[in-house]
């Protein structure tokens, strides 16, 4: 099968197409025909190997264990372990899978859901890790309520845009942060409120909000909680900084770390990957009160470009890998 490797870590110029074996599967997996697969920064993250923590989680310490990268995927099953129960061949899934950007990809049937039937592969795709994120962040451990004031940094980014969305489906009056050229994207997903930051600091406006939900992961701790009610909640979804030991995440870390000495609450959270998340996206998904927004579709052997367009195009949603 054709499949996007990589031997080392690096770059996107690490990344090349080549012909390799079909993944052999579990008891408790299914095989999958790839028909789309989204990218997002994790995908940066497992093709660097960056921050240098991550290679001790199970990616590989010297080179990646697993030479294909991609989580999101979208496709239809052509084959399925002995112990699995939830899905036969033939049936059309989306979930999170190992080594997705290639024609065929196996995937736990724990992390593996049902494609909503009015969603087409590609938008399925841009579904699973980014808008299972925004769901735990939003709900899960923002707890946001009706009537809440939420703040959003990073809004228009694959996490971003969808936790605008599901902000209001809880009825939170939504201000969303993001560049010049997104204003009109977060607008269409339903913020009440905009900040671009090329032009204001959201930090020096005079506004609290009751949850700040920072994705950008770019702020100081110090200015996001001078933003927060005195009661409020701080969660940080995102720690991206050139550090190549912590990358940003040592915000995560003091946060945790203050947070029992404060009235406000002051956190981050390590993301599920249960499929469960997918079925209680799929409602909102086929209801259309939440929708993938996605910026550009590559076809598979233009994966290298696609990483690139991640890490200097600023993209607006989610990327996405076609494969026919």
């Amino acid at each position: 099968m054709l499949a996007i490797t990589q031997k080392h870590y690096g770059s996107a110029e690490v990344l090349a197409l080549r012909d390799i074996d079909m993944p052999t599967i579990g008891d408790t997996e299914v095989l999958v025909r790839v028909r789309a697969a989204g990218m997002d920064r994790g995908v940066w993250h497992m093709v660097t190997g960056l921050p240098y923590p991550i290679r001790l989680a199970g990616y590989g310490v010297r080179a990646p264990k697993n030479p294909v990268p991609g989580m999101d995927v979208a496709g239809v099953v052509v084959a399925v372990g002995k112990n699995v129960t939830r899905f036969g061949i033939g049936d059309e899934v989306f979930g999170l899978g190992h080594g997705t950007f290639a024609e065929f990809a196996r995937v736990s049937e724990a992390k593996l859901a049902p494609k909503p039937p009015h969603l087409s592969f590609e938008q399925a795709a841009a579904v699973p890790i980014s808008a299972m994120t925004a769901l735990q962040g939003v709900r899960d451990h923002g707890r946001v309520r009706s009537g809440d004031k939420v703040l959003i940094t990073g809004a228009s980014g694959g996490v971003g845009s969808y936790a605008v969305q599901l902000a209001k489906v809880y009825g939170a009056e939504v201000t969303a942060v993001c560049s010049t050229t997104k204003l009109g994207l977060v607008r269409s997903l339903g913020a009440d409120h905009v900040i671009d930051y090329t032009q204001q600091d959201f930090t020096a406006l005079g506004h609290q909000y009751d949850v700040i939900l920072d994705i950008a992961g770019n702020t100081a701790l110090s200015r996001l909680r001078h933003t927060l009610t005195p009661t409020g909640t701080l969660v940080i979804m995102g720690g991206e900084s050139p550090g190549k030991l912590l990358g940003g995440s040592d915000r995560q870390l003091r946060a945790i770390l203050l947070s029992p000495f404060v009235r406000q609450r002051l956190g981050t959270f390590v993301n599920s990957e249960k499929h469960q998340l997918l079925l209680d996206l799929t409602p909102l998904l086929e209801s259309g009160k939440v929708y993938p927004a996605i910026d550009r579709q590559y076809p598979l052997e233009e994966t290298p470009k696609a990483l690139h367009h991640l890490t200097t195009g600023h993209p607006r949603g989610k990327l996405v890998i076609t494969i026919p």
